[in-house]
């Protein structure tokens, strides 16, 4: 019980995510017989869980999928989410979100308002100077992501701008239905007043990028960075290996590869499953 409860209650190593994602940060670590229904009764009598997940319905129309590309920083999506109350103590009220279409992995950032000078230090501060620069960037047609300044910004760089059509929102709908998720477990983890869901924002997305995704069935991190996440509660080894393996670029590439072609594939098939619904 105390494995579980680490795992899922606490903000550093489960923000309250659901049972499937639970389940698998669990059996990377842990086993024993009866350990899913376990995880699932945990999940299933957490009041606050209970209080603040969203209920989830097949969207109204037909879906218009995203083609899935053909390796991970090539195309991401991007958006603002707010204005969220109440304010937190720090003066911040929107998230804008960045996220790899075929990874599922997200970045996110606590702010103020939701101007293009925002979007622009957002790409260039959490975006860029942390993990490079990406070939595509898909955008509603705020004026946040129209304006000048955010056009001559990605043009300098060399990203190409993307728009989502009024007509096919759904294009841009994963960044949607993160927001979705971050609402839930930034409530779950934030104090009773919820000024502080700015602190915990961080905590979510981890725990987001840190898990097995749905659609692709890889964990984004692992997609991103060639390697499987260390928590707060993992315990580390006492003797740490200074030794190098030679082969070690080529293994990473290969093992890259194979993950990014799993991640595309289960991709097809669930948007091949959706469109028969």
């Amino acid at each position: 019980a105390d494995i579980i409860k680490i795992y899922h209650d606490t903000r550093g190593n489960g923000a309250h995510f659901g049972r499937d994602r639970t389940t698998s940060k669990i059996k990377q670590r842990y086993f024993w017989p009866s350990m899913t229904q376990d995880i699932k009764n945990h999940v299933q009598s957490c009041l606050l869980c209970a209080q603040y997940n969203p209920r989830r319905c097949k969207p109204p129309g037909t879906l218009k999928p995203i083609k899935p590309p053909s390796g991970v920083w090539q195309l991401l999506t991007m958006d603002f989410h707010g204005p969220i109350t109440p304010t937190t103590q720090r003066g911040n009220k929107y998230i804008i979100s960045l996220t790899d279409v075929l990874s599922k992995f997200v970045i996110t950032r606590a702010v103020r308002d939701c101007t293009a000078e925002t979007a622009a230090r957002f790409i260039k501060e959490d975006v860029i100077c942390k993990y490079g620069t990406p070939r595509c960037i898909l955008t509603d047609n705020g004026s946040h992501f129209t304006s000048m300044m955010m056009n001559n910004l990605l043009k300098e760089i060399g990203v190409t701008h993307l728009y989502s059509t009024p007509y096919h929102p759904q294009t841009n709908g994963q960044i949607e239905r993160y927001n979705s998720t971050m609402d839930s477990k930034i409530a779950t983890l934030s104090n009773e007043r919820k000024i502080d869901w700015d602190e915990q924002l961080p905590f979510v997305t981890f725990n987001y990028n840190t898990t097995i995704h749905a659609t692709t069935k890889q964990i984004p991190f692992e997609m991103m960075f060639g390697r499987l996440p260390v928590l707060s509660f993992d315990h580390q080894d006492e003797l740490v290996s200074l030794e190098q393996d030679s082969e070690h670029v080529s293994k990473l590439n290969q093992y890259l590869s194979s993950l990014t072609e799993q991640a595309k594939a289960t991709i097809k098939k669930a948007q091949e499953k959706n469109t028969h619904l």
